[in-house]
């Protein structure tokens, strides 16, 4: 099947042309027709199958066939004012994948002449509300600073028509429940729902009946299924031992795009700066960091010499990485449909992959869960050994540049190789080690007495003293 059978226009065949796509991923072929027909749609995707050019052409070309007919009292008002309003708000869980979704739509908007714009948290509003004010006709926007700049009173949904909810599942998982339910009640109950979640848990099932009318169910991959090309492995690894078998193994592969995954924000700047000690170039991004340092961090590592990415499971939906060859589950996710989202950023687009996981004793269990939904065991390799000029390297810190002090924590000074794992600084240990010296050999036995005899002789001046003002 070809683009032109979907029934799209020529200007979105135009788009499509110029992006150079040729025949639409399984879930554009199901998604665009219903679409175009007005219908709600309720979809089951991963990351990478193309969703959202799914969504993104039929609502492009549905709003370029309804901008000159407006049906509405406000639609005719806007015609004649030549006003923009949102016409269609597209919702996602991050800022990240809010921007890749803006992204899309320049790219097949070229011809259409309507207008976009991208709101999101972690930076400041002006220029965002500059841009509402300008007109725009689609917004793509992230929960939290919508309803923000709704109660500043910079956004109106009185004319939507179209509302998208990407990764609802992940929305879920990141508490913006209540939040969903007062924007959607903020858009007029006359309109088209699309609704997109890579898992089908009762949560977003319930939701959908609620928020869709009579929609078509489209899936693109059965739900919770790995990628075909990934090769599986898992390392049985404790957890003190687990940043050692990380240098190792990053040291001994013939690797390119590497992503390391953490439960934990904390554990993947400590991660990053233990990696740094040892030699390795890598840097951290989770949902602390500022904008301006993910977006630093983002362009290092799709350079030419990316370094190794700690990163929490904000990364493992919504960041558009390609060229990854290994994906490192450095701590087991706490939900086993998590495990599929990370080890789903390599092997994309025909490419093959290798998912590495270290297993903690306590973490044996996850492992079976993980293993039960995808409905395959994790083969169980061995613990690589680095010969002894590999470990001898990895004692050879490289200089840390200013990208990479960012994974530093206040206060923390640099740290060379070598110094251990306690978190303490060079200068204690030298000031420990002057001390001992200082106290070694006979002179120092010497100076110990005097101290003594000086102390004994202060106290019996003062007790001479009390003994005189009291008589």
């Amino acid at each position: 099947m070809n683009f032109e059978s979907l029934s799209l226009s020529k200007t979105m065949l135009r788009s499509i042309e110029a992006v150079g796509y040729h025949e639409p991923t399984p879930i554009q072929e199901q998604t665009i027709p219903h679409v175009l027909k007005g219908r709600d749609v309720v979809g089951c995707a991963q990351t990478g199958t193309g969703k959202t050019a799914a969504f993104a052409l039929p609502t492009l070309q549905r709003l370029m066939e309804t901008a000159n007919r407006p049906t509405t009292g406000a639609g005719q008002r806007r015609k004649r004012s030549r006003r923009r309003v949102i016409r269609s708000l597209i919702l996602s869980p991050t800022r990240e994948l809010a921007a890749q979704i803006g992204e899309s739509l320049v790219t097949y908007g070229t011809f259409t002449g309507l207008k976009y714009t991208v709101i999101f948290g972690g930076v400041k509003q002006h220029a965002q509300v500059k841009a509402l004010n300008s007109g725009v006709d689609i917004l793509v926007a992230t929960p939290g600073r919508l309803l923000d700049l709704i109660g500043q009173g910079f956004v109106h949904l009185d004319n939507v028509e179209i509302l998208i909810l990407d990764e609802a599942d992940q929305m879920l998982d990141m508490g913006f429940i209540q939040d969903l339910h007062k924007i959607v009640a903020d858009v007029p109950a006359e309109r088209q729902t699309l609704m997109f979640s890579a898992t089908m848990p009762p949560e977003i099932r319930k939701l959908a009946r609620q928020w869709l009318r009579r929609p078509a169910e489209v899936q693109a991959t059965p739900d919770a299924s790995t990628a075909e090309f990934v090769s599986q492995e898992v390392f049985y690894v404790e957890r003190k031992e687990k940043q050692k078998v990380l240098t190792q193994f990053l040291m001994g592969q013939d690797r390119k795009k590497t992503l390391v995954f953490s439960r934990t924000k904390r554990g993947a700047d400590r991660i990053a700066r233990r990696l740094l000690r040892d030699g390795i170039h890598a840097v951290s991004i989770h949902g602390d960091k500022s904008q301006a340092k993910r977006k630093s961090v983002m362009k290092l590592f799709g350079s030419r010499k990316p370094p190794v990415l700690v990163a929490t499971d904000l990364a493992a939906r919504g960041l558009d990485f390609s060229g990854i060859s290994h994906v490192i589950n450095y701590d087991l996710p706490n939900t086993p449909e998590i495990y599929v989202h990370r080890i789903g950023r390599t092997a994309r687009a025909g490419a093959s992959g290798k998912a590495i996981t270290f297993c903690a004793s306590d973490e044996r269990l996850q492992l079976r869960q993980i293993e039960r939904l995808t409905g395959e065991p994790v083969p169980v390799k061995k613990v690589p050994i680095l010969s002894q000029e590999l470990r001898a390297m990895t004692r050879q810190a490289e200089p840390i540049e200013p990208d990479q002090v960012q994974n530093q924590e206040p206060g923390e000074g640099k740290k060379t190789a070598g110094q251990g794992g306690d978190g303490g600084s060079g200068k204690k240990n030298s000031h420990r080690n002057m001390k001992s010296r200082r106290g070694s050999g006979a002179g120092s036995s010497k100076r110990s007495k005097r101290r003594k005899n000086t102390k004994r002789s202060g106290k019996k001046i003062k007790a001479v003293k009390r003994t005189a003002a009291a008589s």
